[in-house]
């Protein structure tokens, strides 16, 4: 029995007992099973890819460090709970750190890490750098350096410089000033002028004691003593004891007599001096004693240098000297001397005096121009080494100087003042200063130039004697005949033959040190290798190539124009002889460029430009020489000539003439 309601199915859709599941359950499940795969697979297809091997991979983590875990610190870490007992110069701590640890003033405070600074209105300056000019021999108890080289065009200049010295010290306390005056000849116009300057120099000091200077106004009884001793070869005390009288003063400087004998014991007289009077320094109440040497040589006892320099220091008595410039490289200076007597013959003379070198030792190759032997003196731009080392040490200054000195140009001998040295050229103290020699013992100097292959070739280069290039080589050589020719050509390879092997070795002495050239920190000793490589290589290329090029005409050159018979060697730019002298002429050219790019307005650099003038190649050229023997001379009666007044021709008897003394 079937009972039909609202709901029943149709009756064309058989009625069908589903069953748990029915058809909407079927098509969820499947679809979650078709998602869930797909997801899977998702997941393993980056692994069934292959890797790339290459791939950087960056692991960034922001765990906390829980309190188990331990920190461990990289290796090259170090950590040191103590502290640090010395902080050293280089430290941030204190700026003038560096200044107070240094036991000489250095030249150049090293203090490479600036500190931040607060401003303020009122401060204190720290000097970081080199005192230029002497002040004392100590400055808060440190030792301090003297000037090397002050350039003044005449003693006047140096004493007035000396005049505000003196009150410099007055102001510390009393002082005692010694003169010491040379005796030599060439000495005895300055002599005269600063005895004609001590009326000044102690009138100005007399005015400013009169206007109340605290200097003098310190001191109750003679603030001012001086002495005068003079020098030749024996030593003279001129005045007793030290006094305050000027006119005493001026009478012991016109008492000063010549003294023919050329020696100097300029340290002698240093050296007693300070012997003398150090009781000024040591007894109560204490004086400053300055030592003012007026001198135009290097002296003859050179060998009391560190003895006279170990006495000043210790009694700290600073040493002046009012010199001469020491001529650069060389020993010897030619000074004008003209008769101070005018009833005698007043024409110059030229005489040797000892006023160099600069230097402890030689520095520069003693080496001849091709173009005519070796240049005029010129000016070191210091003085002799063992004085200015002297005033240097004591805390004093070297006044070199030179009535013409003259940076802007050259000065000739007619120039050159009388009782004065012909230097030619002189340089800007400004530029020169970098180039100070080493003002220390002969010891330290030879430890110095032993720690640098560079300077000990040079200096073992330099001390050999002058070695001259080819003196006015021969260059034309006319053919007559063939045997002739060869003949000539032969004696004219004979001058290079002989200087050949002294260049040589000057070439492989200098070698020696290329290695550490470039380990050299010093303008001075730079500038010196470079120009005497240059230089030496210059004139072994340029003597080789003139052998070389006289060889290839023995082998036989043939004239291009018919009526030529005479060839002739021209200097060239171009070397054509072989590539070994070319790269050599190359390279001697690259050293002497240096020294005039690196070393403008010195010495070496003017020395330089002079080898690079001079072309180190030779070239053939050719021409015609007439070989026609001149015709004799004719006869004939020569007109007579008037005869003459010998009376009106007669000239004044000329003045005597007296012989150069020893300067």
């Amino acid at each position: 029995m079937s009972v039909v309601t609202g709901n029943s199915l149709p009756p064309e859709a058989p009625s069908v007992d589903e069953g748990l599941f029915d058809g909407d359950s079927i098509a969820f499940v499947a679809s979650l099973i078709f998602h869930l795969g797909l997801l899977l697979a998702l997941g393993l297809l980056p692994l069934l890819l292959k890797q790339d091997d290459q791939a950087v991979t960056f692991v960034a983590t922001n765990e906390e460090i829980t309190e188990e875990e331990e920190l461990k610190l990289p290796e090259e870490f170090h950590m040191n709970d103590r502290p640090t007992a010395e902080i050293g110069a280089n430290s941030v701590a204190e700026v003038g750190m560096a200044l107070s640890a240094a036991e000489i003033l250095a030249d150049v405070s090293e203090v490479p890490s600036p500190v931040e600074l607060t401003p303020v209105d009122v401060a204190d300056i720290q000097i970081n750098h080199a005192v230029e000019v002497a002040t004392a021999l100590h400055i808060d108890n440190l030792p301090v350096r003297g000037a090397a080289g002050e350039g003044t065009t005449g003693a006047s200049g140096a004493i007035d410089r000396l005049t505000q010295d003196i009150l410099l010290s007055l102001e510390e306390r009393k002082t005692l000033v010694v003169w010491l005056f040379d005796q030599s000849g060439s000495l005895s116009r300055q002599r005269a002028e600063i005895h004609n300057r001590f009326d000044r120099i102690y009138e100005e000091l007399g005015v400013i004691e009169a206007s109340g200077n605290p200097a003098f106004k310190r001191h109750d009884d003679k603030p001012l003593l001086s002495a005068v001793i003079a020098f030749g070869d024996k030593v003279q005390f001129m005045t007793d004891k030290p006094t305050d009288n000027v006119t005493e003063l001026k009478d012991a400087v016109s008492a000063i007599t010549l003294d023919e004998s050329g020696t100097e014991r300029v340290f002698s007289a240093i050296y007693y001096a300070a012997d003398k009077y150090k009781k000024y320094r040591i007894e109560s109440p204490h004086r400053n004693v300055m030592l003012i040497v007026v001198s135009d040589e290097v002296g003859d006892d050179v060998a009391g240098l560190d003895k006279t320099v170990n006495l000043c220091r210790r009694y700290e008595m600073p040493v002046y000297v009012v010199g001469v410039p020491a001529p650069f490289g060389r020993k010897e200076a030619r000074v004008k001397w003209v008769d101070p007597d005018p009833k005698y013959d007043q024409t110059p003379q030229w005489g040797r005096v000892d006023q160099g070198p600069e230097t402890l030792l030689p520095e520069r190759v003693k080496l001849r121009f091709a173009d005519g032997g070796d240049p005029d003196p010129m000016d070191s731009g210091f003085g002799p080494f063992a004085l200015t080392r002297l005033c240097y040490e004591t805390g004093g200054i070297y006044f070199a100087v030179h009535p013409n000195r003259n940076v802007n140009r050259e000065v000739n001998g007619r120039e050159t003042a009388a009782f004065s040295a012909h230097l030619k050229q002189f340089f800007d103290p400004q530029v020169m200063r970098a180039y100070r020699p080493d003002y220390v013992s002969s010891n330290e100097y030879m430890r110095r130039v032993k720690e640098n292959k560079s300077r000990a070739a040079l200096i073992k280069t330099a001390q050999l004697s002058w070695i001259g290039q080819m003196e006015a080589p021969r260059t034309r050589f006319v053919k007559r005949s063939e045997a002739d020719l060869g003949n000539s050509l032969t004696e004219a390879q004979k001058a290079a033959a002989k200087l050949e092997p002294k260049l040589a070795s000057l070439y492989q002495t200098l070698q020696l040190g290329e290695a550490d050239r470039e380990k050299e920190t010093s303008p001075r000793w730079k500038a010196g290798y470079d120009l005497a490589m240059g230089r030496v290589m210059a004139s072994k290329v340029r003597t080789e190539t003139y052998n070389a090029m006289l060889a290839q005409a023995k082998r036989g050159m043939k004239f291009k124009g018919e009526k030529n018979n005479t060839w002739v060697l021209k200097a060239s730019d171009s070397v054509t002889v072989g590539s070994q002298l070319a790269k050599a002429a190359k390279s001697a050219t690259d050293y002497l460029q240096r020294v005039v790019d690196e070393h403008p307005g010195t010495p070496w650099a003017m020395l330089a430009e002079r080898e690079l003038a001079t072309p180190m190649g030779w070239q053939w050229e050719e021409t015609f020489t007439d070989l026609t023997p001149p015709r004799a001379g004719g006869g004939g009666n020569a007109t007579p000539r008037p005869a003459r007044n010998d009376r009106a021709m007669m000239l004044k008897k000329a003045p005597p003439k007296r012989p150069l003394p020893k300067l």
